[in-house]
């Protein structure tokens, strides 16, 4: 595998440093919507790991705004933690608002997961709101049993591009006049990104390096999901689905470092302590991000309800090229769920 001549050490113009982060902390937080400016009456959602912190947070305020049904994901096995969601969801809100919680399993790190997830969704009559939240950080390096990927790789990337793929025809089938929003979780981290790039890059990123970063790594992945968003909205109109990013900031009170072990994850307890903001404030974002704007969102980026600009680098010849390459491979990838012929039937 050789080096990319035009894509080798690629980072972006300004990086976000500590003091982006303090300035963000304690900035006015933003506000929640309030039920007589928007009526969920009647609509479904789906937020994935919304069983705690900030999926948990924003299927509080989609049920304060009338949501008539909430459907959550967790990896198969924690229905117990599930089932606690879905109690909390319900004592949380109340049920006299006729409310529904369900919990679905979906597990990202494995492609039959997915497929089968997918398969359930087809028996919804509809779908207004589906908010990708879940992903993974490892605090070492960690190969995906069942793909051979890294794993933050498989599951912040890959998977959830599938998820987002396989989605789409049924979107597109259940409309009913308004397009469903698909919102991507994002984050900060998007803007540091500092890896050298080699072909193919799937490959190049499955090798254990020397030395592994797992906040470089979980930038990455996060940059490449900004990257794909920008490939799929060029294919996909918005008429089918407007499809987001959405940055809620540094948040305490999820579950994302969950896998991180020893000083590595109490370093980022303690930073998370100072500089992050409550996963209640962050989830009002997420809401903003979905039941807020126009088809306006659709391949954009949001962060303190506004639109912003995407990382840097998803504007110069470099991050043309490096997202043209990536599309390449993910596609190829994806093929045996031909997601290919999915996105391209999109534009039809």
């Amino acid at each position: 595998m050789a080096t990319h001549p035009y894509l080798s050490n690629i980072s972006p113009e300004k990086e976000i440093s500590v003091v982006d982060l303090l300035r963000q902390r304690f900035r006015a937080s933003p506000p929640a919507i309030s039920p007589a400016d928007v009526d969920l009456s009647g609509k479904t959602a789906i937020i994935t790991g919304g069983s705690s912190g900030l999926g948990f947070h924003c299927g509080t305020e989609l049920f304060k705004l009338g949501l008539d049904r909430l459907i959550i994901t967790c990896i198969a096995g924690d229905e117990a933690k599930l089932k606690a969601a879905e109690v909390a969801l319900t004592l949380t809100i109340g049920k006299s608002i006729g409310t529904t919680t369900e919990v679905w399993p979906l597990d990202l790190s494995n492609y039959d997961s997915i497929t089968s997830f997918v398969d359930r969704v087809k028996t919804l009559d509809r779908i207004h709101y589906i908010i990708l939240n879940s992903d993974a950080v490892n605090s070492d390096f960690e190969q995906n049993a069942s793909t051979k990927h890294e794993n933050m790789l498989q599951v912040n990337y890959i998977s959830n591009a599938l998820l987002c793929i396989l989605l789409l025809p049924i979107l597109r089938e259940k409309k009913d006049g308004t397009p469903t929003r698909v919102v991507w979780v994002t984050a900060d981290s998007r803007a540091s990104f500092k890896e050298d790039f080699t072909t193919p890059i799937f490959a190049a990123l499955d090798e254990q390096p020397v030395r592994w970063d797992f906040a470089q790594r979980y930038a990455m992945t996060k940059l490449l999901c900004q990257l794909f968003i920008v490939e799929l909205t060029k294919r996909v109109p918005p008429s089918v689905a407007v499809v987001t990013a959405v940055n809620p900031g540094l948040c305490r009170g999820t579950n994302l470092y969950r896998a991180m072990k020893g000083i590595p994850g109490i370093m980022k307890a303690i930073t998370n302590r100072i500089v992050s903001r409550s996963s209640k404030v962050g989830a009002r974002e997420l809401t903003d991000a979905a039941v807020k704007h126009g088809e306006e969102l659709h391949g954009q980026y949001l962060m303190h309800c506004k639109l912003k600009p995407m990382a840097p680098l998803t504007n110069t010849p470099d991050g043309a090229e490096l997202s043209d390459m990536l599309w390449v491979e993910l596609i190829q990838e994806l093929a045996p769920f031909d997601a290919g012929k999915a996105v391209a039937e999109m534009g039809v």
